[in-house]
């Protein structure tokens, strides 16, 4: 039997040729390594060729072949030899690893002998990895082995009957004995080089790899390997204890496969620990939960497969569990003590409480990295025992910093979303934390972002406790969110206990036990002297710890609770600060109780009482002025915090009216203007949702309860915020919110008119428009903002124009006086304030609002004459509506349509000089009597017909006599201001167009209108003369430009005929050289009246004749004279150019006129005259011959002398000028 067996005993028949009997190819075993990255795990964590991607863990685990298609042939080729399969462990086992030592060696010195030359790379590391391959194989193939060919232990009679048999019962314990052998070989991971260390956060961009990599790989692949192998004998023992005999018998001392096993585990625990310690060193608190304890993906597997082993053999072998190994080990890492066998050769760690809490939780995660390294959600097995300690432990040192107590925190949540919160550690951090409310809990070195600070609003306050509320019931998930990775600086410790305790309060099937046990603890934290000890701060903090239990457990048990704890603490030992946050808190859970659809009845009304108590002490005019200054923030609060809960409602069923009480009527008239402008702020806001909410219900109706919640809400805004308003009205110095608030009220009286009080029904909303809109005592802000808001609205314009059919003529009269206005308010230096700019832009919607109004689009459609634009300054859009509507006016034939029309054009304009009247008054600004005078010049331009009717004539007297002839104008030692001249220069031309076609057109009062219009005239001809009688000036004047425009025929010829008639007047009045530069002037401007006006009928032509002849007889002034003959000269030609046939009745009668009035007292200076006027028409002068010498013969029968020698040869002259008739005349004379 020896010599059959004897062969096998040596390397077999060496490495020739039976390639045939060995697999051709074996698949790679798993190995540690992390060159790519993973694609089975979740996490992204695991390496694809490790032992548990490739299964080997679970096959380990399962008690399966670790192999199950390799090794499945006669022979195994191991470090380059062919072997045996079945036997080659049992006949060589001592050969087998001392080869794997040889080659392990090899790897060693290779890694030693490094070389920084490339052209060498290659061949070592083709070298390092075939050698490695070598060794992991050879594990392999011992796994393999033992699953497969060992048999159970046997009798001991039964071992002596072969030597193979013999040999296969002591290979357990000369296995034991080479696997000791292996772990004295390696190093441990703790002490080996740095070089390869170093290896741990090598960044590999390749394939090729140093030997100090492979050689660091086989380290852990062999640590590993050794604790798989006894796991593997011992389940193949059957649980019967190994000995290594040789050792025993050395030694003296038990050496067994459980005491290598204890010892491997723990060397390798304790190795991983170091390695951790070195990666704690670099981790910030910020990144402690971002950062794990693993240098690379290797040593995250080789925790993985720790964890896995020792639970499975504590389950199946019920020996210690993973968590009971790691807790002995780190609670002598806390302790520190160098004495310690247990952490003998580990260095001292800065920070050991950190550090453990941060592997602790780091580990705890593994968990959820099932044996074949896929993501698993079952419930893992906790460690709570363990953490309660060590929490008890933490929150009991000395000098614990907020820094170190985030960590702390952030830690237990995540391992309370890892695992079942547990009630011990809830309790421990309750009875840290109860005594510490008035704590800041901030990180200094952390920053702004680490500062705490008290919520400045209710729903702030709540969205608070909701982020504390957000973790839900434990879920794994949560913990690789960024929100939670960051939760260190975006919390404190307080606030991640509350998240901890909703974890807590979130746990189980609802029924409330959790609540149950951890309530009582926390309720009897608090009494009246712990009330008032809490600082702002700590109430604030009290108010988040009940918000979020009544949010996680029984809302109205917490909020009740919270209550009377806030009682036991009188309002006179709180600050104002405090006062307000307690109020924010009480609003805070009115907004919770909204949000559980739950009525805030109770609520409303205890924090209502103490607003309307605080507002009366702001209101009374005992409070000091610095107390009110104090009060303003607290109402303020007050007021956001009600806002943001009639904003949160979606149906204000729940009794929100409370909120608005009594206090407000109090307040409101107690504001100064910037508060004013807050608490008007509010109430646009809760009408803006109140009306929301109404149209919602009648889109969606909500309960059945709504609509009178609707109007109990309505009637607390009506009744104390509605009076305040109304006095407000009539300020001249309105706040900007007060037409937003008004419009709000009006279109509430549109939807739910029933809420309004008794003195504006039946018609609430026409009775809001006449309050707010048609007033004209109102500022124009006001009107135009209101207007603004509502005429948006067609339901309400719809509404308005059926209640009443001057609703729309009304919104265009106040929109008018708006426009006519907006410059009233103005500075006395021109200056434009914040209002006037607001009012301007507001001129400009309301200006696109009205023309869009059915009525006024009715007029545009009918205009031909005018095309409004869309954009339109309202100045130039007031002026289109007058002339659309002075156009429809003449349109009209039918009488009683005109006499509507008329009554529609007054309700218009309504009083437009009360509107125009602060501009005269104050004869200021210069823009707003332009404007005014620019638009009423307007009006009577194109309204001239209908202003001239017996309805409307009194309105163009009064426009006369108080904008163009007002008292200062008669008044010698008065003169009109600049600004208010300038404005009538520059329309005055309107005025007098329209003046003269209404006195065209007037029936009754024809005559007095042209009697006004020639005093305008006559007051305002001289008044606007330039300084010197230049054409170009004299064209700017503005009654030549009236006359210029003025339309053809019978409309201009009443203004022309006017005008001509007034200067014929000034001219012949003009007497002495003192006025002869005024005479020069007035002619002047005739003269470019009648080169510019070429229109003239021919009577008006004739009119101003005498004048000019009378200036020709009478002055002899150079420059008058000159312009008496242009003017002359010129009115023949345009006679002539109007009588082609050369009929000269009207100038006949003038000249003949001329001379009968004057022959007799200037005789000579008459011939003179007529001498030039004959050079211009002959014709004219020789119809006066026989009056000329009528006149001659009997002034010279009057003297009694006989001939007059000098005035027969003037007249002589005058006659030689006249052709035949004239040389007739002159023998009849010589015949005498």
């Amino acid at each position: 039997m020896d010599e059959e067996f004897s062969p096998s005993l040596t390397p077999p028949v060496s490495p020739f040729a039976v390639d045939s009997q060995c697999d051709s190819v074996l698949a790679p075993p798993p190995c540690f390594s992390c060159l790519s990255q993973p694609v089975r795990d979740e996490s992204g964590l695991l390496a694809p060729d490790g032992y548990v991607a490739k299964g080997a863990l679970k096959r380990l685990l399962l008690k399966l072949d670790p192999a199950p298609a390799d090794y499945e042939t006669d022979m195994v080729d191991l470090f380059g030899f062919s072997w045996v399969t079945e036997t080659a462990m049992v006949e060589s086992t001592t050969l087998l690893f001392n080869l794997f030592r040889q080659a392990f060696l090899r790897l060693e010195n290779l890694a030693l002998s490094g070389t920084h030359d490339f052209g060498q790379a290659y061949s070592h590391h083709s070298q390092a990895e075939q050698l490695r391959q070598h060794c992991v194989r050879f594990l392999q193939y011992v796994r393999v082995f033992i699953s497969r060919y060992m048999l159970p232990p046997r009798d001991l009679e039964d071992t002596a009957s072969h030597p193979y048999v013999a040999l296969e019962a002591q290979l357990p314990s000369v296995l034991l004995e080479q696997l000791f052998g292996l772990t004295l070989l390696v190093d441990r991971l703790k002490n080996l080089p740095s070089n390869l260390q170093a290896c741990l956060a090598m960044q590999h961009q390749g394939t090729r790899l140093p030997p100090a990599w492979h050689l660091l790989h086989l380290h852990m692949d062999v640590h590993w390997s050794v604790l798989e192998i006894l796991h593997l004998l011992e389940e193949r023992m059957m649980g019967q204890v190994v000995y290594a005999q040789q050792l025993v018998d050395l030694t003296g001392e038990n050496f067994t496969n459980v005491s290598l096993f204890e010892k491997q585990v723990t060397s390798l625990l304790l190795d991983l620990i170091g390695l951790a310690m070195t990666q704690y060193s670099k981790v910030r608190p910020t990144e402690a939960l971002a950062i794990p304890p693993y240098h690379c993906i290797c040593t995250k597997e080789l925790w993985v497969l720790l964890v896995h082993l020792l639970d499975h053999r504590s389950r199946t072998l019920h020996t210690q569990s993973f968590w009971s190994y790691l807790n002995k080990l780190l609670w002598s890492v806390l302790k520190g003590e160098p004495q310690d066998r247990l952490v003998d050769g580990l260095a001292p760690c800065k920070d050991p409480l950190g550090f453990t809490w941060w592997l602790l939780t780091h580990l705890a995660e593994l968990g959820q990295t099932c044996s074949n390294g896929t993501h698993q959600d079952e419930k893992l097995k906790e460690n709570w025992s363990f953490v309660a300690a060590l929490l008890k432990s933490s929150l009991g040192s000395q000098g614990l910093e907020e820094e170190q107590l985030r960590l702390v925190l952030h830690c237990c949540l995540s391992l309370c979303l890892l695992w079942e919160p547990s009630v011990s550690v809830v309790t421990a951090l309750w009875e840290h934390f109860s005594k510490n409310l008035n704590s800041a809990f901030t990180v200094p070195w952390l920053g702004v972002s680490g500062l705490g600070s008290v919520s400045r609003t209710p729903l702030s306050l709540l969205e608070l406790a909701r982020s504390c509320c957000a973790s839900g019931p434990p879920d794994p998930a949560q913990l690789r969110s960024a929100s939670h990775v960051q939760l260190y600086r975006s919390s404190n410790s307080f606030h991640m206990f509350l998240r901890i305790l909703a974890v807590y309060l979130s746990k189980g099937t609802g029924d409330g036990a959790p609540w149950r046990q951890i309530k009582g603890r926390i309720y009897s934290k608090f009494h009246q002297r712990r009330m008032m000890e809490l600082s702002e701060r700590g109430l604030m903090h009290f108010l988040l710890l009940f918000l979020v239990l009544g949010r996680q457990a029984e809302l109205e048990d917490a909020c009740g609770r919270a209550g009377e704890l806030l009682e036991l603490r009188p309002s006179s030992s709180l600050s104002i600060a405090q006062q307000a946050l307690l109020w924010r808190g009480q609003l805070a859970f009115v907004l919770l109780f909204q949000e559980r659809g739950l009525d805030v009845a109770a609520l409303a009304e205890r924090v209502g009482g103490a607003f309307a108590q605080a507002a009366r002490d702001f209101y009374l005019k005992t409070t000091e002025a610095a107390r009110k200054l104090a009060l303003w923030p607290l109402l303020g609060s007050y007021m956001e915090g009600v806002q943001e809960v009639m904003e949160s409602g979606r149906h204000l069923h729940l009794s929100e009216e409370r909120l608005l009480n009594q206090g407000f009527g109090l307040l409101l008239p107690a504001c100064r203007q910037s508060e004013l402008g807050s608490a008007l702020g509010f109430l646009q806001a809760a009408l803006a949702q109140l009306r929301r909410v109404q149209q919602h219900s009648a889109q969606a109706p909500p309960p059945s309860v709504a609509k009178e919640c609707h109007l109990a809400v309505a009637a607390a805004l009506w009744a104390n915020f509605f009076p305040f308003l109304r006095n407000l009205r009539l300020s001249q110095t309105p706040p900007a919110q007060l037409a937003d608030c008004a419009a709000g009220f009006c279109l509430l009286a549109l939807d739910l008119p029933s809420s309004a009080p008794q003195d504006l029904q039946p018609q609430p909303a026409l009775s809001m428009m006449t309050t707010f809109a048609w007033d004209e005592m109102l500022h124009p802000l006001v009107v135009t903002r209101y207007l603004t808001h509502l005429l948006h609205d067609s339901t309400l314009v719809s509404s308005m124009t059926a209640a009443s059919g001057s609703a729309q003529a009304l919104c265009i009269r106040a929109w008018i006086r708006c426009v006519l206005q907006q410059h009233v308010h103005k500075g006395v230096d021109g200056s434009e304030s914040r209002a006037d700019k607001m009012l301007r832009d507001q001129l400009n919607e309301l200006t696109r609002l009205v023309f869009r109004l059915p009525e006024v689009e009715s007029l545009l459609q009918e205009a031909v004459e005018v095309q409004p634009s869309a954009r339109q300054e309202p100045g130039a859009a007031v002026a289109v509506f007058i002339k659309v509507v002075g156009g429809a006016y003449r349109r009209l034939q039918n009488l009683a349509e005109r006499s509507h029309l008329v009554t529609r054009a007054l309700d218009y304009i309504g009083d437009v000089l009360k509107h125009v009247k602060p501009y005269l008054a104050n004869r200021s600004p210069p823009e707003g009597l332009q404007l005014a005078y620019r638009t009423v010049g307007c009006l009577v331009k194109q309204w001239s017909p209908l202003l001239a009717t017996s309805k409307a004539q009194q309105l163009l007297f009064r426009i006369v006599d108080v904008l163009l002839l007002p008292h200062a104008l008669f008044q010698q030692d008065k003169n009109l201001p600049a600004a208010m001249l300038s404005a009538v220069r520059d329309s005055l031309p309107l005025y007098l167009q329209g003046l003269s076609e209404a006195a065209g057109t007037s029936q009754t009062q024809g005559a007095y209108l042209r009697q006004q219009l020639r005093s305008v005239i006559a007051h305002y001809l001289e008044r606007f003369f330039p300084a010197t009688p230049a054409a170009a000036a004299l064209a700017e004047h503005p009654i030549l430009l009236a006359v210029r425009d003025a339309p053809p025929g019978h409309k201009g010829a009443v203004l022309s005929q006017t005008v001509l008639q007034v200067l014929s007047n000034h001219i012949v009045q003009c007497r002495g050289p003192a006025s002869y530069s005024k005479l020069a002037m007035m002619l002047a401007f005739l003269f470019e009246m009648l080169k510019r006006t070429r229109h003239l009928e021919r009577p008006l032509l004739a009119l101003p004749l005498p004048a000019v002849l009378h200036c020709l007889l009478l002055v002899s002034e150079s420059q008058v004279r000159k312009l008496s003959t242009d003017v002359l000269q010129l009115l023949f030609e345009l006679h002539a150019s109007d009588t082609p046939d050369g009929s000269c009745d009207q100038v006949s009668a003038v000249l003949k006129s001329f001379v009968e009035e004057n022959v007799d007292t200037y005789d000579q200076q008459v011939y003179g005259v007529l001498e030039l006027v004959a050079l211009l028409d002959r014709v004219a002068v020789e119809t006066l011959i026989p009056v000329l010498t009528l006149r001659l013969r009997s002034t010279e029968h009057k003297r009694g002398l006989g001939r007059n020698a000098t005035l027969r040869n003037t007249y002589k002259k005058l006659l030689s000028s006249l052709g035949e008739r004239g040389i007739a005349e002159m023998a009849s004379l010589d015949r005498d």
